[in-house]
C-alpha cells in the first residue's frame, strides 16, 4: 500500500486527494487539517438559519476543467448561482456599474465548505481535524510529520502540502530534511508576496434594495476593498434580512490587522454605511468577524523548484503556486497536481 500524508485540507488538497483516490485502489491517504473546518478560506459559518461565505466569495466558472468537476463529477444538489452583478468604485466611493461578465458565480445553499466536503466523500481519505502539523522529518526515502501535540504520523511515501506559502516556508524551514533542494523552494516559497484582508460580516433585520450584488474598489484607495449582499446567494439568507460581507482594503487591513476586534468592527460598520450611504446601516443586530493574515497571493511560485521537489515524493498546493487567488485556480492546481502524483508514486 502506497501512503500519502497531506498537511492541510484546502480546496487544491482535497482536489488532488480526488484524482488520486479514483485513480488507484492501492493508496492510502491521512490529511492533518489545523482546524476544525474544511476548505482553507473557501470558509462558511452559520447561524440559526444564516449562512455565510465568510472569505472566498464564490467560484468562478473560468476553468474547464474545474467546471466539469463541479457540475458533471460532482452531486449538483444545492450547487446555486450568485444573483447580480458587480458594481464598483474608486477612492471617492462613487459607486456605478462596473464588472458584470457572465461567468457563474457559483456557491452552495450550504456554502462554499461544501466543495472539499464533497470531494472527500468520494474518498477513502482519512482526515483529521484540529491538528496542526508543526515539523516535517525525512527519514531514508519517505515523509513523517509531528503534530502540535508531539504525535508523530507516517511514514509517508508522499507528501502534499496545502498551507498558503509563508506558512509552507516555516515549516520547510524547520525541516529535518538535509538537501540543497530544501533552501532553493525556501528561497521561492518565501518570495510568494501576500495581502492580508480583514473581514467584518454585518447582519440586519431588513432587506437591501440594491441593482448589485457585492461592489468592489477598483483603485486600492478606499479602506474598504469589497462588499458582498450574501442574500444575493440562494439559500443563505431569509426573506426580509440581509448579510454583508465587507472586506477591508488591504492597507486598512495591514494596520488595524492586530487592533481590538471589536474597534474594526465599529470602524467597518461606520465606513459600509458611509459607501452605501445609508445611515440603517450603523445598526447591525450582530456581528461576526475574521482577520485573514495570508489571504491573497499576488504573483506565482518560482516552478522549477516546486518540479524538482516531486522527485523526493514532495508536491506543493494551493492558490500560491499558480498565483491566482481564486477558488478555481486552487481546484485546477489540485487536479493537475493529483495527476502528477497517479504517475509519479
Amino acid at each position: 500500500m502506497t501512503t500519502i500524508g497531506v498537511v492541510g485540507a484546502g480546496a487544491a488538497a482535497t482536489a488532488a486527494t480526488h484524482v488520486v483516490d479514483q485513480a488507484r485502489e492501492d493508496v492510502e491517504v491521512t490529511i492533518l487539517e489545523k482546524s476544525g473546518g474544511l476548505c482553507g478560506r473557501a470558509a462558511t459559518r452559520r447561524r440559526g438559519p444564516v449562512t455565510y461565505d465568510y472569505g472566498a466569495n464564490y467560484l468562478k466558472d473560468r476553468d474547464s476543467r474545474v467546471t466539469e468537476l463541479i457540475t458533471e463529477t460532482m452531486d449538483t444538489e444545492g450547487l446555486v448561482d450568485t444573483r447580480g452583478p458587480i458594481y464598483a468604485y474608486e477612492r471617492d466611493g462613487e459607486i456605478g456599474p462596473g464588472r458584470d461578465s457572465d461567468d457563474r458565480k457559483w456557491s452552495y445553499e450550504a456554502g462554499l465548505t461544501q466543495i472539499a466536503k464533497r470531494l472527500l466523500d468520494r474518498t477513502d481519505a482519512t482526515v483529521h481535524r484540529n491538528t496542526r502539523v508543526e515539523r516535517i522529518h525525512r527519514e531514508g526515502e519517505q515523509w513523517r510529520l509531528t503534530d502540535a501535540d508531539g504525535q508523530s504520523w507516517g511514514p509517508f511515501d508522499a507528501l502534499v502540502v496545502n498551507p498558503p506559502a509563508p506558512q509552507t516556508a516555516d515549516l520547510l524551514r524547520t525541516a529535518e530534511w538535509d538537501d540543497p533542494l530544501r533552501e532553493d523552494l525556501l528561497e521561492a516559497i518565501d518570495a510568494v508576496p501576500y495581502r492580508s484582508v480583514w473581514t467584518a460580516v454585518l447582519h440586519y433585520p431588513f432587506e437591501l434594495d440594491r441593482p448589485y450584488y457585492a461592489v468592489i474598489n477598483t483603485d486600492a484607495e478606499h479602506e474598504i476593498g469589497w462588499i458582498a449582499r450574501e442574500e444575493c446567494k440562494p439559500g443563505h439568507v431569509p426573506d426580509g434580512e440581509s448579510l454583508l460581507v465587507v472586506q477591508a482594503g488591504q492597507d486598512w487591513s495591514e494596520r488595524h490587522f492586530e487592533r481590538d476586534p471589536e474597534t474594526n468592527v465599529a470602524e467597518l460598520i461606520d465606513l459600509t454605511a458611509d459607501l452605501l450611504d445609508d445611515e440603517r446601516l450603523r445598526e447591525p443586530d450582530w456581528t461576526d468577524h475574521q482577520g485573514w493574515r495570508y489571504a491573497l497571493p499576488d504573483e506565482p511560485v518560482r516552478q522549477g523548484p516546486i518540479d524538482s521537489a516531486t522527485d523526493h515524493g514532495l508536491y506543493f498546493v494551493g492558490d500560491w503556486v499558480p498565483g491566482e487567488a481564486r477558488i478555481h485556480a486552487a481546484l485546477r492546481n489540485g487536479l493537475d497536481t493529483g495527476e502528477k502524483l497517479v504517475y509519479g508514486l
